[in-house]
């Protein structure tokens, strides 16, 4: 028996270190915060993606009371590119969210697991890594591909 580490790359950094477009996408997945329907876990996460093609969709998370008929914010987001603009690979996601107070969470928050294993199948698809930031006050999490975030990913193919 032999013990394996497995790598991940995350980079961390504040609005001002972003470019641009992250600064931009960030701001979006703030804004997506405000259209989340939340009213069991009052967690409003925003999501927005940058396309191969330069559109921006935004998603949210929407619950319902017969749990699990809700969709994070995420797959709302990528599940709309899919059928806006079928032939677009996701560039970015940036993703952001708010607590029961209505603040903006101070640390990042991450992709629940089905989200993960969406973007994995996004990437897949198209063959490109989706340039990922996960916003939180007092730090930006940064990453280039979802192997960062799921090392160990499911793969049927």
């Amino acid at each position: 028996m032999k013990d394996v580490e497995v790598k991940i790359k995350i980079r961390e950094c504040q609005m001002d270190e972003l470019s641009d477009i992250d600064r931009a996408m960030v701001s979006m997945a703030i804004e997506a915060t405000a259209s989340s329907y939340a009213p069991y876990s009052h967690f409003n996460v925003g999501a927005a993606i940058l396309l191969a093609d330069d559109s921006i969709i935004k998603g949210c998370n929407q619950e319902n009371a017969a749990f699990p008929a809700g969709i994070c914010a995420e797959r709302s987001a990528i599940f709309a590119a899919g059928v806006q603009h079928p032939d677009q690979a996701v560039r970015v996601l940036a993703i952001a969210a708010r607590n029961r107070s209505d603040e903006l969470t101070e640390e990042p928050i991450s992709p629940c697991g089905t989200c993960r294993q969406v973007m994995i199948e996004t990437e897949k698809r198209f063959g490109l890594p989706i340039h990922i930031l996960l916003y939180g006050q007092k730090r930006i999490y940064m990453m280039d591909g979802t192997e960062n975030l799921m090392p160990l990913s499911f793969s049927d193919f």
